[in-house]
């Protein structure tokens, strides 16, 4: 059974269950969603991230979440924190925050919301000192939200990884700490 870890005005933040890799690769692993995530995976991809998701949490009680719209009940997405772990980036093991929408849920702000519950859980319960989040710079939307959460780019912290396209090996990476995040909500 999955443990619901917050809960929005619209949403529903859920640990991932066994299980769950079939809907995701349903709802959001299509190629418009995974554009810039590195293309469409392969459910055998899907499920080892699940178990590396589900281990994560049961060691540091933190992982990736599925949104679950309360309206309907459906999964629209899913965010979370996890570690950095592209072993690229030259700070490795920082809490990483992270999130992806499927597609006709695009544009309704599920996104700022489920990750204003995830940096309250980040600097609440998680006690992370500080969060980062990775994308490309094509990625306008990403970013984009990023500076609407308080995310400060950190051009420092920027590496390449052949494994995206061309347009997409420049992994950009933003941070908040949880003194920033304060200010940002008064």
């Amino acid at each position: 059974m999955p443990d619901i870890i917050a809960e929005t005005e619209r949403l529903i933040l859920r640990t991932i269950d066994e299980g769950d890799a079939e809907t995701q690769d349903r709802l959001l692993n299509t190629p418009t969603v995974m554009a810039r995530l590195g293309g469409v995976k392969e459910l055998h991809e899907i499920e080892a991230k699940h178990a590396k998701s589900m281990a994560l949490y049961a060691r540091e009680r933190f992982s990736f979440l599925f949104m679950i719209e309360k309206e309907t009940g459906e999964m629209v997405g899913h965010c979370g924190i996890k570690r950095v772990d592209n072993p690229l980036a030259n700070n490795v093991g920082d809490h990483e925050i992270g999130w992806l929408v499927r597609e006709d849920r695009w544009r309704r702000g599920y996104a700022e919301e489920a990750m204003r519950a995830v940096l309250n859980w980040a600097f609440g319960p998680v006690d992370a000192p500080y969060v980062v989040a990775l994308t490309s710079k094509p990625n306008v939307g990403s970013w984009k939200l990023m500076e609407k959460l308080g995310m400060v780019r950190r051009e420092n912290l920027d590496f390449e990884d052949p494994s995206y396209p061309p347009e997409d090996q420049l992994v950009i990476q933003y941070s908040l700490t949880r003194q920033q995040w304060q200010e940002c909500k008064l």
